[in-house]
Parts: C-alpha cells; sequence; structure tokens
C-alpha cells in the first residue's frame, strides 16, 4: 500500500512539473509577441491597461500598461481596479439564471408579470426577449433626451418610465438590436424577487462566494482602493464625464480587475454558481421567431474566431473601455481592461485569443 501512495506521489509530482514547464515554454515564447502589441497600443505615457491570459485555468501572462493616473504619472499596475461597462450584463444574466434555478421565475414570463402597467401594446415580452436583446423596446442610451438625466439618481422604475413610453423599434423576437433597456428591465426583475437592492444581490451571491474582494457597483462617494482613473480624448485626453450610476445601473456599472474577472470565468466554467444545464442557457445561439441566429446567448456573444467557438463581451462606459474573451474548446481566456474609452482593447484581446490558440 505504502509503495502504491509513494508511486501515485511521484507520478503526481512528475505531472505538476511537466506541465509546469510547459507553461513556461508557452510563455516563454508568447511573451514577447504579446508584449510588443500590448506596448505599442498602450504607450508608457498614456492611459493604460491590464492584460491577462489563462489556459486550462493557469495563468500565463498577466501584465499592466501606462499609467493609472495621468495627473499624478501614477503607473498602471495588475491589480488595479476598472469600470467594466456592459460585461457587467455577464453578471445581471447569471443573477436571473440563478433565480430561474429557484423556482422564482421563468424564462417565458412577460415582463408584465413584475411590472403590471408597462405598455406592451398587447405584445409578449418575456425575459428570454430582454436577455436577447431580441424585445424591441427602445434602448434608452440611444435618446437625446437621456443628457437630462445623466446626472441625476434615479430608482430603477424611475429609469424604465424614462423610456417605456417610447415607440417599440420591432416586433419582440423579428430582431437582434443591442438594447440597454432590457437589462434595466432584468435588474428591476432581480430587484423585485429577491427583495435586495441589485448591488446587494450580485455582491451576496456572485462577489462574496467566489472571493471577488476587487469587484463592487460603482460609487462616486466610497473610497475604492486601486481604482483607477477614466480619460476620454479628443485633440487631449480629459477626465471622463460624471454620470450617476443609477443609469447605466444593471447594463453597465459594476467594477473589478483581471483577477476577479478570472475567478469568474472559472466559476462560469465549472458551474460554481449554476448547474451545468443551466449554464448551457447562457451559452446558446439563441434564434429570431424566423429561426435566423443571432449569435447571442444571455449576456455573452457566440461567435467563432478562425472556426473556433468564441464566448466575448466588451464595455464601454465613460472613460473605460473592457473586453473579455473564452474559447471553451481550447479554454483560453483573455481579458483585458482600459481606462480611456478612446483605445479600445476589442481588436487586439480577441488577436491575442487567435495568437494564444494558434501556439
Amino acid at each position: 500500500m505504502k509503495k502504491t501512495l509513494y508511486v501515485r506521489y511521484i507520478l503526481t509530482v512528475f505531472a505538476v512539473l511537466a506541465l509546469n514547464s510547459q507553461h513556461k515554454c508557452y510563455t516563454q515564447e508568447l511573451e514577447p509577441k504579446i508584449d510588443s502589441l500590448l506596448q505599442e497600443k498602450y504607450p508608457s505615457n498614456g492611459p493604460g491597461a491590464t492584460f491577462m491570459i489563462s489556459k486550462k485555468g493557469n495563468i500565463i501572462y498577466k501584465k499592466a500598461f501606462g499609467l493609472a493616473n495621468l495627473e499624478l504619472s501614477v503607473p498602471m499596475q495588475t491589480e488595479n481596479i476598472f469600470e467594466i461597462g456592459s460585461m457587467t450584463k455577464q453578471f445581471t444574466a447569471i443573477s436571473i439564471l440563478m433565480l430561474m434555478e429557484q423556482g422564482k421565475l421563468d424564462l417565458n414570463d412577460q415582463i408584465t408579470k413584475f411590472i403590471p402597467d408597462y405598455p406592451t401594446h398587447g405584445k409578449a415580452i418575456t425575459i428570454h426577449h430582454l436577455l436577447t436583446h431580441t424585445s424591441g423596446i427602445k434602448n434608452y442610451t440611444r435618446m437625446k433626451a437621456i443628457t437630462g438625466i445623466a446626472k441625476k439618481d434615479l430608482t430603477p422604475l424611475e429609469l424604465i418610465n424614462f423610456f417605456k413610453n417610447e415607440t417599440m423599434d420591432f416586433e419582440p423576437g423579428e430582431q437582434f438590436k443591442y438594447n440597454n433597456s432590457g437589462y434595466v428591465i432584468l435588474g428591476h426583475i432581480i430587484e423585485f424577487l429577491s427583495g435586495q437592492s441589485y448591488a446587494s444581490f450580485v455582491e451576496e451571491n456572485i462577489f462574496k462566494k467566489l472571493n471577488m474582494t476587487s469587484s463592487s457597483y460603482a460609487t462616486h462617494t466610497k473610497i475604492i482602493k486601486n481604482k483607477v482613473s477614466g480619460y476620454h480624448k479628443r485633440n487631449n485626453y480629459t477626465k471622463n464625464m460624471h454620470i450617476s450610476y443609477s443609469l447605466p445601473y444593471a447594463a453597465g456599472s459594476l467594477l473589478s480587475n483581471i483577477d476577479d474577472m478570472l475567478k469568474w470565468q472559472e466559476a462560469i466554467k465549472n458551474n460554481l454558481l449554476i448547474c451545468k444545464e443551466t449554464t448551457e442557457k447562457a451559452f446558446t445561439n439563441y434564434t429570431l421567431n424566423n429561426g435566423k441566429y443571432i449569435n447571442y446567448g444571455y449576456g455573452w456573444h457566440i461567435k467563432t474566431l478562425n472556426n473556433t467557438r468564441n464566448f466575448e463581451h466588451g464595455g464601454s462606459i465613460f472613460g473605460f473601455k473592457s473586453m473579455g474573451v473564452y474559447l471553451p474548446d481550447l479554454d483560453i481566456y483573455v481579458i483585458g481592461l482600459s481606462n480611456c474609452d478612446c483605445n479600445s482593447p476589442t481588436k487586439i484581446t480577441r488577436d491575442i485569443a487567435q495568437l494564444v490558440a494558434r501556439n
């Protein structure tokens, strides 16, 4: 028995050493190429970014570039925290699926079940439509009148009242049109069913469970250690526009960093928050009423990179851009967070994912 245990121990040690050696060679080969790409895009004297690459759950690359604060010339660090914009939608979608597993909602429930006076004009608008951007509801961030409420602290229902009487863009399920309004309504549904604010629900049911200690709902008043400043650029750099975080709400008001986003990705991959069958709902490529694929699931775009399946989503909010790409068949995850809305990490994150996939 002792001999068998010893042999198993030796085999485990060799396996770990081999894996570490493989990762070391992998990193040594790719690191200079990735460094060159990112140093060019995010120079040391401008707003910067943090990037992380993981393969099979192991970090093979993690670096920071540029400045976290232009006024003080503070270099970016990998632990820095960013506004992640529409990547928030992933957390909202999973929160909805958690409530579904608890039996508190059905994805085919109509929104009038939660907002009885919502003017649907006789149309059946469901939670599924909201999750997949196929509801036809007017996107409030495209309304000119939004500048009038941008700095006001609104309740979710007050924000919904801002857009609910707008003419619908199309019949539910007839088109795919990216829509922040749908995720605002989803945030209200989470609050309606849980009895908690959206911020509290996500904090208690996701961030605390996954030990995502650098993630939270954004605030203008609380001191958040390691949070970077956000910037905009036309001719010169300017500080990002001040808006109330009640405006992006469940569609875009979360903060995080690359370490926490890896914890999030691993939790989704390993079904730590919802069961496998429910997770598959998030990554199904849904169709319109006519059967045409929309290349979107629940909170993630469903695409391909060089014929490899790709689950991705970006974020854009005043002063910040973000992008996360996951190749499930290769178990490769690339996350990039930037503190200037002038320098999106979207394309370079995809490019890096393809570079890693080829090596």
